[in-house]
């Protein structure tokens, strides 16, 4: 079965991913596609708590998904499947903070929550099995 690091791995990355998309549906001035999608799912009424989803909800969730991607290369070993399930947190981080001032950085937040959500999917679909015991394995 699974052991209890890729157990909390495995669901902190949904979580994380499906934390965030749902933090951006909550901002419809800073992201009109998705709070548009939200809205159109009863998820409207999450505008009025758009500055603690934005500001507070939204970067907490894209670390935790990050975290839990590089956790989960202790259970799995594999380095291309947290390279690339890193990858979504850390743009949707970067557009927050840094490139927030520039006018493209809502088309990298929604490439980052759309690879955090790819990847969610991924791992469902096909999960990470390690590919090496423990004495073979390099830390």
């Amino acid at each position: 079965m699974f052991s209890p690091l890729e157990l909390v791995t495995r669901i902190g990355d949904k979580a994380g991913s499906i934390g965030a998309l749902v933090s951006a549906m909550g901002c419809a001035m800073c992201f009109p596609a998705i709070a548009s999608l939200g809205a159109a799912i009863g998820m409207g009424f999450l505008s009025q708590w758009e500055g603690v989803f934005i500001n507070t909800l939204l970067p907490l969730f894209a670390v935790l998904a990050l975290v839990m991607n590089i956790l989960g290369w202790f259970s799995h070993r594999q380095w291309h499947r947290s390279f690339i399930g890193s990858i979504g947190p850390i743009l949707v981080l970067l557009s927050l903070y840094p490139w927030f001032q520039y006018g493209w950085s809502s088309y990298v937040t929604y490439t980052g929550l759309g690879l955090m959500v790819a990847v969610s999917i991924w791992d469902m679909v096909s999960p990470a099995n390690k590919r090496c015991d423990d004495e073979t394995c390099t830390a």
